[in-house]
């Protein structure tokens, strides 16, 4: 059984510049969530939780998930303070009622919350799949975000763990 974390798909992260491949990058989450749902495995949404005035404060529009990301009833909500949804939340202790054979990440930012998630997923002992084509951000001042987003698949796929890292596109998860 997979688990699927969907990090920080939010209205918020829609201020700013745009997000690369935003369009594409939910198509592939919203495909992913339901080929795992259907095989009996678990979607855990991470919800970042921003402080009073943040444009990611509690109950604030920019909190909410976005409206294209499909969700069911059944998908676990993770509610983060910080990049990294593994520390003071219930995600490790959740994951481990579960036991899942894979851990799959996607989701927003790729250089923080993202990157976070599969090194303390990796960390945590975890058989983790970050999909290549299903993270994004925007452009940085000093790279832009193809070149980030490449960067990372590629430090992914040379961390150095005891269980396995693979970087695979959605495409072929969908098989």
């Amino acid at each position: 059984m997979d688990a699927l974390l969907v990090v920080h798909m939010q209205v918020g992260l829609l201020n700013g510049k745009p997000k690369h491949d935003l369009r594409g990058i939910l198509d592939r989450i919203n495909r992913l969530t339901a080929k795992v749902r259907a095989q009996a495995g678990k979607v855990f949404l991470i919800q970042h939780c921003g402080g009073k005035g943040d444009e990611f404060e509690p109950q604030v529009p920019g909190w909410e998930f976005l409206p294209e990301l499909v969700r069911k009833p059944a998908d676990i909500i993770v509610p983060t303070t910080l990049n990294d949804p593994f520390v003071g939340t219930d995600l490790q202790a959740r994951l481990t009622e579960i036991q899942p054979d894979r851990v799959l990440v996607t989701g927003w930012a790729t250089d923080f919350c993202v990157d976070s998630t599969v090194r303390s997923a990796v960390a945590n002992h975890y058989d983790v799949v970050a999909v290549a084509d299903g993270h994004t951000l925007n452009d940085r001042p000093h790279l832009d975000a193809v070149d980030v987003i490449r960067h990372h698949n590629w430090v992914w796929s040379n961390l150095i763990t005891q269980r396995s890292i693979k970087v695979v596109e959605a495409s072929e998860l969908l098989k």
